[in-house]
């Protein structure tokens, strides 16, 4: 079970735009599950290939209170958006100990392929709509951080290279 690094916002690896999987076999089913341990770890609900430097069009969520319900959506895409929208307080494995609103579509109806290939649809509000949302900004090079004003973006982006810097000190 190899925890994976996860990039910490304001490394630009973060922008990069993900790539379609197209191979569905043992690489990627450890892929998956090494990014599952790696979220369970943190602890999170969602997590992006993006976000441990894989550019592939890979999420792996559990909104779950006990962890044991993993969701992989490959290739994701959204069908449909509501034009309701629902303003919710969004932090990330990326950006640690930040938290702030992001206003999005209040439901969602996405379509992607599982571990096999296999593709399936999901209809989600909630927390579940929230993440998925979150995520596949991600595969998108876009961190929540940039719903926020320039201001706010600009004070977090000063503290993570600030914590940066005091880590590598040690």
């Amino acid at each position: 079970m190899p925890l994976l690094n996860i990039l910490l916002y304001p490394d630009p690896r973060l922008h990069k735009i993900a790539k379609p999987v197209t191979v569905f076999d043992a690489r990627l089913k450890k892929l998956i599950k090494d990014m599952a341990d790696t979220l369970y770890d943190a602890p999170g609900v969602g997590l992006a290939a993006s976000q441990v430097d894989v550019h592939e069009q890979l999420v792996v969520i559990d909104t779950s209170d006990t962890q044991d319900d993993l969701q992989v959506f490959i290739n994701p895409e959204i069908l449909w958006a509501s034009s309701e929208t629902k303003l919710y307080d969004e932090g990330c494995l990326s950006v640690p100990g930040v938290y702030d609103g992001v206003e999005r579509p209040a439901q969602i109806k996405v379509r992607a392929l599982d571990a096999d290939g296999k593709a399936f649809e999901v209809s989600a509000d909630g927390l579940l709509a929230v993440c998925i949302q979150h995520e596949m900004d991600h595969l998108k090079g876009k961190v929540f951080v940039e719903y926020l004003s320039p201001l706010k973006r600009n004070r977090i982006k000063a503290r993570m290279l600030k914590e940066e810097r005091q880590q590598r000190r040690g």
